[in-house]
């Protein structure tokens, strides 16, 4: 089975520096109000692309695709912090010369919500899909979180992401 591949869609690349001095990558395409989009884990500013999303936006706004801490042309810090992502979304956000709708999907969301407090050029907050717990409704166990430890431990990563997809996504 072939995989999908996100068309290129001919932006450059632009960088917004971080509170910690990293440089955060994003891609600037279209035109009118500003919309920066923020992706979930496990990928890069072309998940908006995949079903032409990006495009669509791209037709009412300028959109500003950003490529999270340590994924696709964004720099990395030696540890991490979750902190410095939510200081590298409102980095994006500030970089931008007016006020700007900010949406977040699944683990771009919480990123983004924690980037609003942290900035007063928001328009508008968007959160898709963000895991949040509700009615003491857990998204894990602390058994697939073990798991996921000692498939670490071993060094089988790609069985971490398996069991993630399965058991928590």
């Amino acid at each position: 089975m072939a995989e999908a591949t996100p068309p290129n869609t001919g932006g450059e690349m632009e960088t917004a520096t971080s509170a910690d001095g990293t440089e955060i990558a994003f891609e600037r395409t279209g035109s009118g109000p500003p919309l920066v989009l923020v992706h979930g884990g496990v990928c890069d500013h072309r998940f908006w692309e995949l079903s032409d999303v990006r495009t669509t936006f791209a037709d009412h706004c300028t959109v500003y695709a950003m490529d999270c801490r340590g994924v696709g042309e964004s720099g990395d810090a030696d540890e991490y912090d979750l902190e410095r992502e939510f200081e590298d979304v409102a980095a994006v956000v500030k970089a931008v010369d007016e006020p700007v709708t900010l949406l977040g999907h699944s683990s771009g969301a919480l990123l983004s919500l924690e980037a609003a407090l942290r900035t007063d050029n928001l328009r508008k907050l968007i959160l898709y899909e963000p895991p949040i717990t509700f009615d003491d409704h857990e998204l894990y166990s602390d058994e697939v979180l073990a798991e996921m430890k000692r498939l670490l431990d071993d060094g089988k990563n790609e069985q971490v992401l398996v069991l993630f997809l399965q058991e928590i996504a």
